[in-house]
């Protein structure tokens, strides 16, 4: 995902996409434990990805506060 990509979606699609990212993540570390997990790659991209929605989430509510 891209900074870009994630600036244009409203508040509401990006909670959507964090809830999915959690979830995944929650899935890999799962299929870690397990030993099923086959590229541990993903691991780091979903933290990521999700780090960024935060980010982005967080900027989008302070510009809102600003203008309040």
């Amino acid at each position: 995902m891209k900074p870009a990509e994630l600036r244009d979606k409203t508040p509401d699609q990006l909670r959507e996409d964090l809830a999915q990212l959690k979830k995944e993540s929650f899935n890999l570390r799962f299929q870690q434990a397990t030993g099923q997990l086959e590229s541990t790659a993903r691991m780091k991209a979903v933290r990521r990805d999700a780090a960024r929605v935060k980010t982005v989430l967080n900027q989008k509510a302070a510009a809102a506060a600003g203008e309040a």
